[in-house]
């Protein structure tokens, strides 16, 4: 089985700056895409970014571009995501997501237990 531990979250005023981090452990084949997802209270689960790890593709919410980079450390199966000129709009849990191959299973996918962001003056 697959953990994605997450670490980063907390509050911060508008214009301020928060990078999480989310570490996949456990019996890792190879992992396909990693980013992050979020979910702010009465809204869906939405995209904010994600990476595939053999290409370095990137995929961004519009909401986030120019703002938001996310990077990874294939080595040590982690993803980044560095949020800076927060916004109110951007308060929400974020989850850190996968898609694996698993030996056995094929593609799997896997969410974090989720951080939350508070950006409030």
């Amino acid at each position: 089985h697959v953990h994605l531990v997450e670490s980063g979250g907390g509050s911060v005023q508008p214009g301020g700056s928060l990078r999480l981090s989310c570490l996949a452990s456990g019996t890792i084949y190879v992992i396909v895409r990693m980013g992050w997802y979020r979910q702010a209270p009465g809204k869906e689960r939405e995209l904010v970014a994600a990476i595939f790890d053999a290409s370095g593709k990137i995929n961004y919410a519009d909401s986030v571009k120019a703002r938001f980079t996310v990077s990874r450390d294939s080595a040590k199966n982690t993803v980044f995501l560095q949020m800076n000129s927060l916004e109110p709009e951007d308060a929400a849990v974020y989850y850190c997501y996968s898609l694996i191959i698993d030996r056995d299973l094929g593609p799997v996918e896997y969410w974090g237990q989720g951080t939350q962001v508070t950006v409030t003056s």
